[in-house]
């Protein structure tokens, strides 16, 4: 007889089947809680299938030895008996006692590659989750055999990035502590272009989405994903075991993804420093003011050698700790960041170092409403610490502000205008309303000012050769408005998006709750 539970699943079903999953929990917890339970189910239920699928191939193999097929190394991670998803599922009372029991025992049977990986869900509180919700989830999970046969690693990656879309959709503010806009991975990893055998890293991983798009960059290009070297350092606990379970699911072994505080205590270190990547993809926490300034001050990895940033905004701590992390001979980085840490005058001194350093490569200014919920215009910040001959004193300016589609109240960039930026990157070459070649002299004499419009003009203000047509003298004035226009429309969005973070906070103290984790 045909078993649904053990036949191909397309990726609509997987879909509808992962979503499935978190509406029986609408209505019981909160919709930035879902991840902390439906993930680990989900990984859970996946390593015992492909156990079980490892069992079947060994039994096979020996003519039925039930010992052998037992034996490790027939299997990518270890399931003892008691802690196998079936025994779970048959039991009805305490489930949340006996999930937490069986994650725990996997996580000790495979410390060397799983230890802490299903979080902290709080499973045995039975006033958020009862045994009967929980026995739902469990059958709901039991539904369909995640097999490798049945789900190959690609496509439950993918779906498990679905799902992380999903959630950040329906979490509101909370989303950016995890998700970063795709569309905007991808043109910042086609920037980096990432070759077999590099290591890469994100110093702010989030669920791991930067790491997997450097890795899908080489598939796509017919090479080897699985040989990079992957990665990450993410302080929000739930969020670090998402991010290792999404490279794992996408079958990835190779990556190490550490849990804490990139400013305060980074875990990547080599000998005495910091260690150094070929690559860097990072999306740091826009100005965070919760961080230790003073011990910047004397950072003992040399991170603060652009200067001190100032209490509010942390941005160019990031800033300084990526740059810090690049090997010095292949090391480059692609950052997303505000408009704000293009121009802000409390960070000029730190600027001014930052071009003559001469790492400064290109600077991207990108649309609205690419930061996940939040209005602001973004801008992607490229640099190398051994930039070509040819490109030696000069920065590559793009204004590509119009290069952004817009669907309900998300943006996103289509294939057109990622090969459209990608390629004036490549040529490094004057386009005209488009791009431009700055010297950093030229730089210099805006005082480190790195607003995009005070160096790409408009098409309609550049000279027209054919026509002898000369440009308006006060195109120097109208570029300086312009600027100025930018940096009034993004401090005003800084402004709304402290406002909201305020009443938010004061929200949260009313009810008596800790704000955890940003």
């Amino acid at each position: 007889m045909f078993n649904p539970a053990l036949a191909r699943i397309t990726q609509s079903q997987l879909e509808s089947y992962l979503w499935g999953a978190a509406t029986l929990l609408r209505g019981l917890i909160d919709a930035g809680d879902y991840k902390q339970f439906i993930f680990p189910l989900l990984f859970f239920k996946r390593l015992c299938d492909v156990y079980d699928e490892e069992c079947q191939r060994a039994l096979a193999e020996s003519g039925g030895d039930v010992d052998y097929a037992a034996f490790a190394e027939n299997h990518r991670f270890q399931i003892p008996a008691g802690a196998h998803w079936q025994a779970v599922r048959a039991v009805t009372t305490n489930v949340g006692a006996a999930l937490q029991n069986a994650m725990r025992t996997i996580e000790q049977a495979n410390q060397g590659q799983l230890y802490g990986i299903f979080g902290d869900a709080q499973w045995t509180n039975k006033e958020r989750l009862s045994d009967a919700t929980l026995r739902d989830l469990v059958e709901h999970f039991s539904s369909l055999t995640l097999s490798v046969a049945n789900v190959p690693e690609d496509e439950l990656g993918n779906a498990y990035e679905y799902l992380i879309k999903k959630f950040a959709d329906d979490s509101g503010h909370t989303a950016a502590e995890f998700y970063t806009n795709r569309t905007v991975v991808q043109l910042m990893t086609r920037l980096l272009d990432p070759q077999e055998g590099e290591s890469i890293y994100d110093p702010t991983a989030g669920s791991g989405g930067m790491l997997l798009s450097a890795a899908m960059q080489l598939k796509r290009q017919g090479k080897e994903p699985r040989t990079l070297r992957l990665y990450g350092q993410e302080r929000n606990l739930i969020t670090s075991a998402i991010a290792r379970m999404n490279l794992f699911l996408h079958g990835f072994e190779d990556f190490r993804i550490e849990r804490g505080d990139t400013l305060a205590d980074p875990k990547l270190l080599e000998g005495d420093g910091l260690r150094r990547f070929d690559m860097v993809l990072a999306n740091p926490p826009y100005s965070i003011k919760q961080w230790n300034r003073t011990a910047w001050e004397t950072d003992r990895y040399g991170r603060n050698f652009l200067g001190v940033p100032p209490q509010g905004r942390a941005d160019y701590a990031f800033f300084q700790h990526i740059l810090t992390s690049l090997q010095p001979a292949t090391g480059r980085c692609a950052i997303l960041f505000p408009h704000g840490v293009l121009f802000r005058d409390e960070e000029r001194a730190m600027r001014a170092k930052l071009v003559d350093l001469d790492m400064l490569e290109a600077v991207i200014g990108l649309g609205p409403n690419l930061f996940y919920n939040s209005p602001m215009e973004a801008c992607v910040v490229v640099c190398r610490t051994r930039k070509p001959p040819e490109r030696w004193g000069k920065v590559l300016f793009v204004n590509a502000v119009n290069e952004v589609t817009r669907e309900r109240a998300q943006s996103f960039l289509e294939d057109d205008h990622i090969a459209r930026i990608v390629a004036v990157c490549a040529d490094f070459a004057e386009a005209p309303g488009f791009a431009h070649v700055a010297t950093l002299d030229e730089i210099r004499s805006h005082g480190a000012n790195l607003s995009i419009p005070l160096y790409v003009r408009p098409a309609t203000m550049v000279r027209d050769e054919a026509a002898e047509y000369t440009v308006n003298p006060l195109r120097e004035v109208i570029a300086e408005w312009q600027a100025s226009s930018e940096a009034l429309r993004a401090a005003m969005a800084e402004l709304f998006v402290t406002l909201e973070e305020t009443r938010l906070d004061a929200q949260v103290k009313a009810i008596g709750v800790e704000d955890v984790d940003g």
